[in-house]
């Protein structure tokens, strides 16, 4: 039986949870007016099929905007984070972090006792 405890785990929305969009969140978090498909495409190297299902992932989740403009006789696409989704990646990072950090004190203490000898973990009264 499963039941709904909170772990560090909770906190990671699994819409970040993948490399491609993390590279995508990552890249509009640095871009204050907006990347251009063929940009943001270069930037994570991504196909454009890819890059299309990722974004559209976003965009249903109200992370990213995709706003196509007409400019001269081509369409361009300009790919925007929202700022719920700022917002929504910066508490996602916090929680990796609080989850990263957790797993390195994890294994900094089995480190410590696989380095100290055997007798120091047997009872006085044995040895």
């Amino acid at each position: 039986m499963t039941t709904n405890r909170e772990t560090p785990y909770s906190a990671l929305k699994r819409v970040f949870h993948e490399p491609s969009r993390m590279a995508i969140m990552t890249s509009l978090c640095g871009a204050e007016n907006g990347l251009a498909f063929g940009e943001l495409k270069n930037q994570c190297v991504l196909t454009d099929g890819n890059l299309n299902r990722h974004l559209k992932a976003l965009a249903d989740a109200g992370a990213v905007t995709v706003v196509k403009k007409q400019r001269a006789t081509r369409l361009r696409t300009m790919i925007y984070i929202t700022d719920a989704g700022r917002e929504h990646f910066v508490d996602y990072l916090r929680a990796l972090e609080d989850v990263l950090r957790r797993t390195a004190e994890t294994l900094a203490a089995e480190e410590n006792v696989a380095k100290t000898p055997l007798l120091w973990h047997v009872p006085a009264t044995v040895k």
